[in-house]
């Protein structure tokens, strides 16, 4: 692979991390609702579940899973579940005149738990990962390409979840969302909902 196809390569992992979906939006609603240091334990959380796929992929673990389909759909029903129960507890709070999130996620380990849980179960990261080491790095490429690759896409993932966590903690964006939050959580239980619809959808092939 050459330099600027790497580049390339570099670019389009960031722009897919970054595009709406559960991880980002766990990410933001973390930040704008509890904090920036919400907003970025949530990010690593997520950075780690991305991480741990991307070794399992390295490994052939995720290729074994994608040939035994029932490991694959056991994490789909893991992943929408989650999503749904996530979906639910924004419409409590969005039902509720005080915040409800705040308490339930106020400790540091459930802000990284919920991250790692929410991109731990979802297939499209099993996917993403699968292709780069099945398609993108040759076939018996050497062990310093492959975690060259690993530890190249992981810094752009790391850019892109820790600064979600930096950009929606941002002052402007609290305010916002403290002045209309059950709006907000109305509108994060309708997109986890429609997450979690994807994910029981979508075909892993």
């Amino acid at each position: 692979m050459s330099a600027v196809e790497f580049c390339a390569l570099l670019l389009a992992w960031g722009m897919a991390g970054g595009s709406p979906g559960p991880a980002t939006l766990t990410i933001a609603g973390a930040a704008m609702g509890q904090g920036r240091r919400a907003g970025v334990l949530t990010g690593a959380g997520v950075l780690c579940g991305s991480a741990a796929w991307g070794l399992a992929a390295m490994l052939g673990m995720s290729a074994l899973m994608l040939a035994n389909a029932w490991i694959a759909e056991v994490v789909r029903y893991i992943g929408a579940a989650y999503l749904l129960y996530l979906a639910l507890k924004s419409v409590r709070s969005a039902l509720s005149v005080k915040p409800s999130l705040t308490v339930a996620s106020s400790k540091e380990g459930g802000h990284f738990r919920r991250g790692f849980l929410v991109h731990i179960t979802n297939p499209k990261a099993i996917l993403a990962w699968g292709a780069i080491f099945a398609i993108v790095v040759p076939p018996g490429a050497p062990l310093a390409t492959l975690l060259g690759t690993f530890l190249a896409l992981s810094i752009v993932s790391a850019i892109v979840f820790l600064g979600y966590g930096v950009l929606f903690s941002g002052a402007g964006i609290v305010r916002r969302y403290n002045a209309a939050r059950r709006w907000f959580e109305a509108v994060f239980a309708v997109l986890f909902g429609a997450a979690a619809l994807k994910i029981l959808t979508a075909r892993l092939t």
